[in-house]
């Protein structure tokens, strides 16, 4: 059994969660269709409140992960810049033995 960072759990759950949600959108948008279809505007209106509710749910919980992706990101780089500025030597034959890692791979072809 393999553990995997607590990071990478709460992406996985977050990515379900925006899969869920998803799916219930598209769920609302296939019954406001269906409803048109009916020509009954009891179920139309509801259908589009319950449409436009779930967007706009669904909007902010996007908005919000693109957000924290964002601020990840951001902290990422940061995290990286600080240990090149304090680490320049390491650095430097990390970014070496990469090249040649690459360069091996790349004159293989």
């Amino acid at each position: 059994m393999t553990m995997q960072p607590t990071g990478q759990r709460e992406r996985d759950a977050s990515t379900e969660q925006l899969k869920d949600d998803l799916r219930h959108l598209s769920q609302t948008v296939e019954e406001l269709v269906k409803a048109t279809a009916d020509d009954s505007r009891g179920h139309i209106t509801q259908a589009r409140e319950r449409a436009q509710q779930r967007l706009t749910e669904t909007r902010a919980k996007l908005e919000a992960r693109g957000e924290k992706v964002y601020d990840n990101a951001r902290d990422q780089i940061d995290h990286c810049d600080r240990y090149v500025r304090d680490n320049p030597w390491t650095s430097i034959g990390i970014g070496t033995a990469l090249g040649v890692v690459v360069g091996m791979l790349i004159g293989r072809r």
